[in-house]
């Protein structure tokens, strides 16, 4: 796979880890691997299991925008897209300082690590110990 520069005359957050790039929806992976490793947001709207999971998902949909308000953004295709119906390209996006958007959301905890399977495991493991909430596991409160 190759990686590819995306140019966005428009680029906006739909959702802590989703972007739309002039219309076209887009995933970041925050540099990790493709069906391998990347990272993982809590879900907004009606696909987030709990009221929590919705304000932390919209806390983390606030602090990416904020990110893609910077100059001279770099969108960066893996060469992959994800396996949703969408196919959504998944990227990397740099900022000025070299640093990877995806990553930033990691260190503040806005993000966690995502790996094939984790989240329905964890998700699995909170209902059979009886939690009334299934979040995605930022720490963000």
């Amino acid at each position: 796979m190759i990686a590819e520069l995306f140019v966005c005359a428009s680029l906006t957050a739909v959702d802590g880890d989703t972007v739309r790039c002039d219309g076209r929806l887009m995933r970041l992976i925050g540099e990790g691997v493709p069906y391998v490793s990347g990272i993982d947001t809590p879900e907004i709207g009606s696909h987030a299991k709990c009221l929590k999971e919705r304000k932390l998902a919209l806390i983390a949909k606030g602090r990416l925008k904020e990110l893609l308000t910077e100059k001279s953004l770099r969108v960066v295709f893996s060469g992959a897209t994800d396996k949703t119906q969408t196919h959504r390209p998944l990227i990397n996006i740099y900022r000025t300082n070299g640093e990877e958007i995806g990553k930033t959301l990691l260190k503040e905890g806005f993000a966690r690590t995502w790996r094939p399977r984790h989240k329905r495991l964890v998700q699995r493991r909170l209902l059979e110990a009886g939690a009334p909430c299934c979040p995605t596991g930022t720490s963000v409160s």
